[in-house]
């Protein structure tokens, strides 16, 4: 039976996905804002089944996060491949919420896709999605979003596409390692608006434009443009956005749109493109934007539309059949298997998945030495910095799973705590915490952060424990529900921790406009500046099936 691409092909928050083949391999890099190390590549060999090989961005020289507000850091990276060197084009946003946004793009390359990676070479502030474009002359060009601020800038039906002002080309030079020549605005984009995600393609003499449009929710949309020459004028496809959930109301994959096409040897063409899975009967995405996969063909008249007839998204593709097929009997493909991590830190150390808020953790704030047998962390700052804080978590990449750990913390004060954390930002969270009280001693917390700048107690009263001993914490997500347990490390039986919590919190749609997902992870604060030391014995991941 013909293969099959079941999507999302990169689960969880995995958004504005560059495609690049490079001869037999495929490659995918995607947004990381504010979490560091920066940028996740993937890896494939038949577009089904894909596998995290590197961050390119993991050190500060190359992205120094500090302080950058929720949301902040990179967006939407373009890798690209010429002439034996991949080339990583990638934002930092340092302010967005503003009319004065602030940010700049870099370019860092590599010989080696797993590195190491330049240091970034500065490229321009003018807007963000760069990505660059090689030309079949030798030829590169930059392209980025312009950014209008000014009151007077062309409106349209949207209230914020005045701001969205166009796509900027402006040429590349490999030898002085900077933008020269002029600056041209080649597209504006259509009716629907805030144009953004450019990418350049040739084909059959044509230059084809693929932007985003529609802003990255409910009416997120992409669409083709071309033209015989690269500063155009460049024409719409006159069938509108090809891709576009809003126009398919029973496909469970929306928000879709921001994407880039990759053509294979035998000139099959694919678009990987951001997509989002909502809470059933909620419509919030916790798991954040993901990345799917669609296959287009080209029409009589030379445009690509989406090989399924209609523009919505589907949650199964046909894949391609001149590569090779790791297909289980019922045609799924093996990577869409659930994911169950498990790490005794006795023998295991943490894999690429798990990542930290803005800055790296390393010795000693993160140990794997300080205590053998044991991964330690050093408490920092409270879980609202923005600036050093002590949790590493990985992505949420089902609507069902279980985490749990086993630490030795015993806390001297109440400004110090550490234990299980589901993290969306600075201002969306639910910490499973040990902590101290004055006159229970060691205790059990809930803290829950719920974008309203205060934390809440939801348990009414903390849970004493005994005062010394490693203690087991678990927390069991079931879509929009959060429930959490404890035990002492002999316990064979949980003992469960107040009721369900609404756990759609952790979502891109609660509060302020934010663009990332549910993590979940280990953490350790201590607002005494004493750096207080928890020591894990474990960690596990387990999804469950949705």
């Amino acid at each position: 039976m013909p293969g099959v691409i079941q999507n999302p092909i990169l689960k969880g928050f995995n958004p504005d996905p560059s495609i690049c083949r490079v001869g037999d391999d495929f490659y995918i890099a995607t947004s990381t804002f504010e979490w560091f190390p920066g940028v996740q590549i993937h890896h494939s060999k038949n577009l089904a089944d894909w596998s995290l090989i590197t961050h390119p961005l993991n050190r500060v020289s190359q992205l120094d996060m500090k302080g950058h507000p929720d949301s902040c850091g990179v967006w939407a990276p373009c890798l690209s491949y010429s002439d034996g060197m991949f080339y990583l084009i990638y934002t930092d946003t340092r302010a967005y919420q503003n009319d004065f946004q602030v940010r700049h793009n870099y370019l860092v390359t590599a010989p080696d896709i797993r590195g190491p990676w330049s240091e970034p070479i500065f490229m321009n502030s003018s807007g963000f999605d760069p990505s660059l474009f090689h030309d079949d002359d030798g030829r590169k060009w930059f392209l980025n979003v312009l950014w209008d601020h000014r009151p007077e800038a062309s409106l349209n039906h949207h209230r914020q596409a005045k701001s969205f002002a166009g796509i900027l080309l402006q040429e590349y030079d490999t030898v002085k390692k900077c933008l020269v020549g002029p600056v041209k605005n080649i597209f504006k984009g259509s009716d629907l608006g805030l144009v953004e995600g450019p990418h350049l393609y040739k084909r059959n003499g044509y230059y084809y434009l693929l932007t985003a449009e529609g802003g990255t929710f409910a009416h997120h949309a992409a669409l083709f443009a071309r033209s015989k020459n690269i500063d155009g004028p460049y024409e719409c496809d006159p069938e509108g956005h090809f891709l576009n959930s809003a126009s398919s109301p029973t496909s469970t994959l929306r928000r879709s749109g921001h994407g880039d096409m990759v053509e294979l040897e035998n000139g099959d063409c694919y678009i990987a493109h951001l997509a989002g899975r909502p809470l059933p009967y909620r419509g919030r995405c916790v798991l954040g934007r993901e990345t799917a996969l669609q296959k287009l063909h080209w029409s009589q008249d030379g445009w690509p539309r989406l090989a399924q007839g209609h523009k919505g998204p589907e949650l199964q593709v046909a894949a391609p059949q001149s590569l090779s097929q790791p297909i289980a009997s019922d045609g799924v493909r093996t990577g869409a298997l659930l994911t169950r991590e498990k790490f005794d830190f006795s023998q295991d150390q943490l894999t690429l998945h798990y990542q930290s808020p803005r800055v790296p953790l390393a010795e000693p704030e993160l140990s794997y030495q300080a205590r053998p047998g044991y991964l330690r962390l050093l408490g920092r700052e409270a879980p609202v910095s923005l600036y050093e804080q002590t949790l590493i978590t990985r992505r949420q990449q089902a609507f069902c799973f279980s985490a749990q750990t086993q630490l030795d913390f015993t806390p001297q004060s109440f400004q110090q705590m550490a234990g299980l954390i589901s993290y969306y930002n600075t201002q969306k969270f639910i910490y499973l915490v040990i902590t101290h009280d004055e006159t229970l001693g060691r205790v059990l917390e809930v803290m829950l952060a719920c974008n309203n700048g205060t934390i809440q107690y939801p348990l009414g009263q903390r849970i004493a424990m005994p005062e010394t001993g490693e203690i087991k914490l678990k927390v069991d997500v079931n879509y929009d529900q959060w429930r959490a347990y404890w035990a002492t490390k002999d316990d064979y039986e949980w003992k469960p921790i107040g009721g369900y919590f609404d756990y759609s919190i952790l979502a891109d749609e609660v509060g302020g406009e934010h663009f990332t997902g549910a993590f979940v992870g280990m953490a350790c604060h201590d607002l005494s500046g004493q750096r207080c030391a928890a020591d894990f014995s474990q960690f596990s991941y387990c999804e469950q099936n949705d």
